[in-house]
Order: C-alpha cells, then structure tokens, then sequence
C-alpha cells in the first residue's frame, strides 16, 4: 500500500512491496487497529499513522525483547516512515529524522534500506532548512582534566602485572604471541592515519555530522545498578550532558555499546577495521561504540568474541582476569547476566568474596590512539578516565579452528 501524502516527502520502494503482506501477517496477529490505523494514515491522515506507530510501540514493550514477535518490529518500521513522511511534507525534518532513527533503533530488518535513504534524503533537507553559523568558536577539544587516579581505580590497581605495549605489530607477531595463546595485548601505532583520532576530538564536527540523531543511552552507575535506565536522546542532548556533566555524579549518561556506525554511516568513514581482526578467518561482528564522561563504567564481565578495543579520544583503565578465573569471579545465576561478575570491583564486599583480593590479574591505562587485544571469555573492567569515545571491533574464529 503506497502512501498518498501531499507535498515534498521520499520513495520508500520496499515499503509499497512489501506493506500489503506486512498487513496481512499483522492482522493474522490480532493486529486489525494497527490495520485500520495504518491505512488512514497511508491516505493522508497524520493522527491515525501517529496511532499506529504507537500501538505498534506497545507491542515492542509488551515483555522481553526476544519476546516481541518481528512482524510487530516490522511494524513500527512501516509506522515510523509513514509519520515520516507527513513530518517532511510539512518540513518539519528533525521530528521526521526523531523518528526514522527510532525506526532504525527499534523496527525490524525488512525495511531497514528504506529507513537508511530515508535518513539520508531527510537529513540533506535538515542541513539545507537550517542555516547554521560554524566556524566562530574552534575547535572544542572533548578531554577533560584527569583525576587522582588512587582515588577512582579499584584497589591494587597497576600494581599487579601490566598488560604489555607493542608498536606496530605485525600480523604474523599478533597471531603468534597472543592470538593463538589468547593472551591480551596493547597496540600502538595502529591508527594514526584514521581521520577519527582528529575529527572526534572537535564536537562541532559531531555536531555537524549526528547532532539531529537520536540514541540510545544508559543513565546511571552501569547496567547492573537498580537506578540504571536507558533514555533515547538526540546525539547535540547527549554532548551537551557529557560537556556539563559532574564526574563526582552516580547518574552519568554513557553510550554504550551501541551501533553507531550502521545507523550514522558519516562517522564510518572516520575509522578504519584493523587487520587484526582478520585473523583466524572469521566473521567480523557488529562495530560498536562507547561514547561517555569521565567515570563511566562497564562493570567486570566477559564476552564470547575477539574484541580489539580502539581508544579514539581519552583514555580508560582497564582490568583483565582469565577465563581460568570464572568460578572465582562468582557469575550471576540469571541467564541474561551470566557474563557478568556479582563482584563491584569500585566497592568490594570481603565478607561475600574473600579471595578475590587475591585473583592475579593484568591491568593498564588504555591511552588515545592505542588498542588492546581482549580475547574471548577473558573478564574485564573498564572505566573512562576523561571524557572517552572508543570502539570495539568484534569477531569470530571459523568454528573447528584451532584456538
């Protein structure tokens, strides 16, 4: 069903193909007001296609995530660049890019390359409506001054074993001495030539390029804190916090593990995927960012992949204890949370976890333009030292590789 709205809006092919079997699957899931709705809208009616994007919001927030049957994904994608559309014939472009990029966010894949030109055409029509003044203040770097390091890193910090530091190291070197024996590393000299290490450091630039797009961002200590939440933010909101924000603050705002670089393809170009994450021949997983203020957290857990965390801008401390180590590090019993450690390294309990002071572990300060090699399982802790934007850069072994 093709949208007849008046005025200068964007083609969404795969939504016009794809919209009347959508409907019908939706109908099949007692979906007939989201029907109705859609189909009002699809006339011209804003309201009703505002209605449907609601009621398929409803849906996604019905119960777990994994719960939430895709079509109603599908949905709310098709809901959202309706609204969109009747957001650009009206050149209210920022309400139509507010709402593609929920589309991206929360929608399903179906209509996922209509949603990215729509983004594209939206954002080009933005840029042009707004007639934004740049250049007069300069540059604004995002680091901020450092702090007592004794006061903010948990005990025994850097007095264990440092994680060694190698400069431009080969692959056949990487594969040898650390790959192979899955062993962390520090790597230095590896990205000196990408146009982020310059770019990221100037927020007019973010500004320019995602300051009207909206994320997601967890507010709070880190994810397994009861106050924590997660809010959807325009990306200028989100610097303007990360510029005011208190570092002494319990409630920062970090954006954290999100990605980034499939929904704002403009920052993609700034980096590059290290060699690295070739080796073994195996799947490179999805690019995630790390974006937040000095004190931000991710708390000591593990992950199933290779992880070459590449410090952009700022710097970080980071710990590491073997996988050999699990059963020490006490998981949670959850099933969502079983990578991740009962034990607060920022406030231990002794009495709960006696030996834990005595677990060997390697540790160190991930400085700007260096990154570390974590391989799969090993547990680690992270904390931003300044303002620090990061990536990760995931991937897998071919199975029956030889680890």
């Amino acid at each position: 069903m093709a949208a007849e709205i008046p005025g200068e809006t964007f083609e969404s092919p795969l939504l016009a193909s794809h919209s009347p079997s959508l409907l019908h699957q939706i109908s099949e899931h007692g979906g007939y007001a989201y029907v109705s709705m859609y189909t009002l809208g699809a006339g011209g009616d804003h309201r009703a296609a505002e209605a449907a994007r609601e009621m398929a919001w409803e849906q996604l927030h019905s119960g777990p995530w994994n719960s939430v049957l895709p079509v109603w994904r599908d949905a709310y994608s098709m809901a959202c660049l309706l609204v969109a559309k009747h957001c650009c014939a009206v050149g209210e472009y920022k309400e139509a890019l507010r709402v593609l990029d929920l589309g991206v966010i929360m929608g399903g894949l179906t209509l996922r390359k209509d949603l990215d030109d729509a983004i594209a055409i939206t954002k080009a029509k933005e840029s042009g409506a707004c007639s934004i003044s740049e250049g007069n203040e300069g540059k604004r770097v995002l680091v901020d001054a450092e702090f007592n390091l004794k006061e903010l890193l948990p005990k025994q910090s850097l007095s264990c074993k440092l994680v060694g530091k190698r400069p431009a190291l080969s692959l056949e070197a990487f594969l040898r001495d650390y790959f192979l024996s899955a062993s962390p590393v520090i790597l230095s000299d590896c990205m000196v030539h990408w146009p982020a290490r310059v770019k990221w450091n100037d927020i007019n630039y973010l500004k320019k390029v995602a300051g009207s797009r909206t994320v997601p961002v967890e507010v709070g200590k880190n994810y397994l804190c009861t106050e924590w939440k997660q809010e959807l933010i325009t990306f200028s909101e989100f610097l303007e916090r990360i510029q005011t924000n208190d570092s002494t603050s319990s409630v920062p705002t970090y954006l954290a593990q999100h990605p980034l670089f499939d929904q704002i393809p403009e920052l993609r170009k700034d980096i590059v995927v290290p060699d690295y994450c070739y080796t073994g021949g195996g799947e490179l997983r999805p690019i995630n960012a790390w974006f937040g203020p000095a004190g931000t957290v991710t708390p000591l857990h593990h992950d199933p992949h290779h992880n070459i965390l590449a410090q952009i801008v700022g710097k970080k401390y980071v710990r590491l204890y073997p996988a050999s180590l699990s059963e020490e590090l006490c998981p949670h019993s959850e099933s969502m949370l079983c990578n991740s450690s009962q034990v607060d390294l920022d406030n231990i309990d002794e009495k709960q976890f006696p030996n834990i002071q005595n677990l060997e572990f390697m540790d160190c300060i991930l400085e700007e333009g260096e990154m570390l090699y974590i391989p799969p399982k090993w547990w680690h802790y992270v904390r931003s030292l300044t303002t620090s934007f990061s990536v990760s850069f995931w991937w897998s072994e071919l199975e029956n590789s030889t680890p």
